[in-house]
C-alpha cells in the first residue's frame, strides 16, 4: 500500500487527537464557553449558576436572582516548531504521528496541565499532612467527607503526583483491599475509583513553599469581621503570609452550603495576596469571604476577637507541601480559542473539537533550505469554583 501524502488537515486532525489524549488535568476541567475568535489578552465570560435558599410555609418568599459571571483572560500562547524534509511528508500517518506529532503535542499538553496545576493555590480546603506522602485510605476518606459536606456532584477526580500514586499502590498491596483493585494498582499503577474519586497521575502536580511569617501567636484583631480580609495582631519580626497559605480562625466554623447549618470543624481559608508580616498588625486577604448569613453563607460566625489564627495546621508550620488535587469539573476552567489562519501561508489548517483547538502552519525557510512546521494553541485557565477543590497535602 503506497504512503499517503500528509496534508495540513491530516496533521491538524492527528495533532488534536493526540493533544487531547495527552492532557490529564486539561481533560477533567470545565471547557464550555461562547465560541468566538479572540485576540491574546482578550477575556471570555463564563456564567456561574444561581444559588437559592428554601423558605418556610405556604406564603411565597421572593428571592432576588443574582446571576454572576467570571472572566477568563486568554493570556497564554504556546507553540512547538520543527524542521523536516519533504520526504517526511510521504510517511504514513502513523509514522509521522510517532516521529513528530505526538512528541510535539505531549509538550503542549504538559504545559497546559502545568498551568492548571498552578491553580491549586486557589483551593482553600485541605486534607493530609504537609511533608507526608498519602499512604492510607483515610486520606481519601477525609477528602470524600469534605466533598460530601460541600455537596459536590458525584463526578469527582483526584490527580496525584507519581510518588503519591505509587505509595498508595504499595499501601494497597500491604493492606486489605479488593483483589482486582490491588492487582491493577501493582501492575499498572491504575488506582481506578476510590472513595468516590476517579484517580489520575500527573507529574505536573506542584510543590508549594509556605510563607515564612515569624508573627508570634497571631490573633484576630477585632470582633465582627466579615468580607475578604481579616485584621490580625501579634508580635512580628518579619517574613510573609503567602498566597496559597491555608488558615483557620478560632470561632469561625464551616457550614452546609445549602442549609447554612454549622459543622463541627473550623472553616478553612486560603490567603489570596502576599502579605509582609513586619508589623504588629497585618491585614490578610482571604477566600472565601466571611459571610455569616443569606444564600451565600460561608461560615457560622465571624472569627473570635483575639481568637487564635492557625496557618498550615500549626502557627509555625513551614514544610514544603506537595499539592495533589481533588476537584469536580467546575472547579477550574480551560478556555482554548481558535487561532486565526495566516493569509500568506498556503500549507495551513485548524481543527476544533470539544472546545480544544490547535493550528498547524508550514512554511519554507530560504536561508536554511528547510521546511518548517509549527503547532500553536492559545488559551486561558482560571479557578471558577474554589469550593469544588481540595488539596491533598504530601
Amino acid at each position: 500500500m503506497p504512503n499517503t501524502l500528509i496534508t495540513p488537515s491530516v496533521i491538524a486532525k492527528e495533532s488534536l487527537i493526540s493533544f487531547e489524549n495527552d492532557m490529564v488535568l486539561g481533560g477533567l476541567v470545565h471547557r464550555d464557553y461562547k465560541k468566538e475568535f479572540v485576540k491574546i489578552g482578550s477575556k471570555v465570560s463564563i456564567r456561574k449558576p444561581v444559588r437559592f435558599l428554601a423558605s418556610d410555609g405556604a406564603t411565597r418568599v421572593n428571592q432576588s436572582v443574582s446571576e454572576s459571571t467570571t472572566d477568563i483572560t486568554i493570556n497564554k500562547r504556546k507553540h512547538v516548531s520543527w524542521t523536516f524534509s519533504m520526504q517526511d511528508l510521504t510517511l504514513t500517518v502513523d509514522e509521522y504521528n510517532k516521529r513528530y506529532i505526538h512528541p510535539a503535542t505531549a509538550a503542549l499538553a504538559n504545559i497546559v496541565d502545568s498551568d492548571l496545576a498552578d491553580l491549586s493555590t486557589d483551593f482553600f480546603q485541605k486534607v493530609g499532612t504537609p511533608g507526608v506522602t498519602p499512604a492510607t485510605f483515610a486520606v481519601f476518606a477525609n477528602a470524600a467527607q469534605k466533598a460530601d459536606e460541600q455537596l459536590w456532584p458525584k463526578q469527582r477526580s483526584m490527580v496525584m503526583n507519581p510518588k503519591a500514586q505509587w505509595t498508595m499502590a504499595d499501601a494497597f498491596d500491604t493492606n486489605v483491599f479488593s483483589t482486582k483493585l490491588t492487582e491493577d494498582a501493582i501492575r499498572r499503577g491504575a488506582l481506578g475509583q476510590i472513595a468516590g474519586f476517579t484517580l489520575y497521575t500527573d507529574a505536573n502536580i506542584k510543590t508549594f513553599t509556605p510563607g515564612t511569617s515569624t508573627m508570634i501567636t497571631p490573633y484576630v484583631d477585632g470582633a465582627g469581621q466579615t468580607g475578604s480580609s481579616v485584621l490580625l495582631k501579634g508580635n512580628s519580626s518579619g517574613g510573609t503570609w503567602k498566597k496559597g497559605d491555608l488558615v483557620t480562625f478560632a470561632g469561625c466554623y464551616d457550614v452546609n452550603p445549602m442549609s447554612g447549618d454549622a459543622y463541627s470543624h473550623l472553616k478553612q481559608f486560603v490567603i489570596t495576596e502576599l502579605c509582609t508580616a513586619v508589623l504588629t498588625v497585618v491585614t490578610l486577604k482571604i477566600y472565601p469571604p466571611i459571610i455569616t448569613s443569606g444564600a451565600y453563607k460561608t461560615c457560622s460566625a465571624s472569627p473570635d476577637d483575639s481568637g487564635v489564627v492557625t496557618k498550615n495546621d500549626t502557627t509555625y508550620y513551614s514544610t514544603d507541601q506537595v499539592r495533589n488535587m481533588a476537584f469536580t469539573k467546575n472547579a477550574m476552567a480551560l478556555v482554548m480559542v481558535p487561532l486565526e489562519l495566516p493569509q500568506g501561508a498556503a500549507f495551513k489548517a485548524r481543527e476544533t473539537y470539544k472546545n480544544i483547538s490547535i493550528r498547524v502552519v508550514k512554511d519554507y525557510d530560504i536561508d536554511t533550505d528547510e521546511d518548517i512546521i509549527r503547532l500553536d494553541i492559545m488559551y486561558g485557565v482560571k479557578t471558577i469554583y474554589p469550593e469544588m477543590g481540595i488539596v491533598m497535602l504530601g
